[in-house]
């Protein structure tokens, strides 16, 4: 699919209503999360899902993103999904910028996503979640949704019957209110999209694909042997 171009002024905000197929895909994806985060708690660390399916935006092409906020050992995470049946298509290291947290991805079928910190991150990378809608696995059963912003920097605040949506440029304290995170937050979201919709590149700094013989441990070592801005990430935890 083409990336969502951000909206780049106020605009105003519309209300929209879902159709039915809506209602139906919202409820199989967060089907599909609710069993996959009821495996993860093996590991001991609480899941969190955000993105579209906790605002209620679907579509068919909408992934199911899980996070777990703690640093563990990988084998902990993949043991967990290798136990439940879940074959891992495949993983990346990634690093989005020298001063942010170094993350594991595990990509799942049917566009399920396991991301878990390998070093530290600070709590307002945290707040990145939240930013964008986030839930625990208790709330989602509760049949929540919570506001959040989209790619399109578009403010998406359910309703009865869908959500209303707000461009977040011209509206940034009152997104930062609604979503509940600091306003350096929408303000450094903001300029990562613009900035990704300008050159076409995404900015982040490290990301490397595992051979099936690697462990994140294994290949985060072998990066930080030859990269000093990784090395000095992991050393500071």
């Amino acid at each position: 699919m083409p990336r969502e171009k951000p909206v780049r002024r106020d605009t105003g905000s519309r209300e929209v209503e879902y159709a039915p197929e809506q209602w139906e895909i919202l409820s199989a994806l967060r089907e599909q999360a609710l069993t996959l985060m009821t495996e993860l708690e093996s590991t001991g660390v609480e899941p969190i899902a955000h993105g579209s399916i906790c605002r209620g935006d679907v579509s068919e092409h909408s992934d199911v993103d899980i996070y777990l906020p703690r640093v563990l050992p990988s084998f902990t995470v993949e043991l967990a999904l290798t136990q439940a049946g879940y074959q891992m298509i495949h993983r990346e290291l990634v690093h989005a910028t020298p001063f942010h947290a170094i993350k594991a991805h595990v990509y799942l079928p049917k566009n399920s996503v396991v991301t878990f910190p390998l070093t530290s991150p600070a709590p307002i990378e945290l707040e990145f979640y939240r930013f964008g809608g986030s839930l625990t696995k208790q709330v989602i059963q509760n049949e929540i949704r919570v506001p959040g912003v989209d790619k399109r920097l578009v403010l998406i605040e359910p309703t009865k019957t869908g959500h209303i949506e707000t461009p977040v440029i011209g509206n940034e304290m009152i997104v930062a209110k609604k979503v509940g995170v600091n306003l350096k937050i929408v303000e450094e979201r903001v300029k990562i999209l613009m900035r990704r919709d300008e050159v076409g590149r995404t900015g982040v700094y490290l990301k490397r694909q595992l051979a099936p013989e690697d462990t994140f441990e294994s290949l985060l070592k072998q990066v930080c042997d030859r990269d000093p801005v990784v090395r000095r990430r992991v050393q500071k935890g």
